[in-house]
């Protein structure tokens, strides 16, 4: 690609900037398996356009205890990770500047210091972070 400022031809292949999607896994109130293929959809077509941090909004669940879409999205993000199809994610419990691995993040990308969701405790939420 062509640096739209100077002209210059972009050797590596990921486009100047951070990119960032939010998708929301919950919408519509799906059943397991539509908000599972929902993800693994959207985590492809993330990769596919050079998105960094991938940000799924599943929903703690109405019961109150963590609901099943979080509990299978999670489960299906280990595995994700395992066969090194996402580089890690982070839970939105976690998702706070005390942790090690959220500020070594944030210095990877400096933009999520921004984030709606940084150091809010947020249990309905999980933040891929693609290769």
């Amino acid at each position: 690609t062509l640096c739209p400022f100077c002209g210059a031809r972009n050797e590596q292949n990921e486009p100047a900037g951070f990119r960032q999607k939010t998708v929301n896994l919950e919408a519509g109130r799906p059943l397991l398996e539509v908000a599972l293929s929902r993800m693994k959809e959207s985590v492809s077509d993330a990769r596919r356009n050079k998105v960094r941090i991938l940000t799924l909004i599943h929903g703690y669940g109405s019961s109150g205890k963590g609901g099943v879409i979080r509990v299978e999205c999670r489960k299906s993000l280990d595995y994700m990770k395992s066969r090194g199809e996402i580089s890690d994610y982070i839970t939105g419990e976690d998702f706070n500047k005390r942790s090690g691995r959220v500020s070594h993040l944030l210095r990877r990308f400096p933009e999520l210091a921004n984030h709606q969701y940084l150091n809010r405790g947020n249990k309905g939420i999980t933040l891929v972070v693609l290769k």
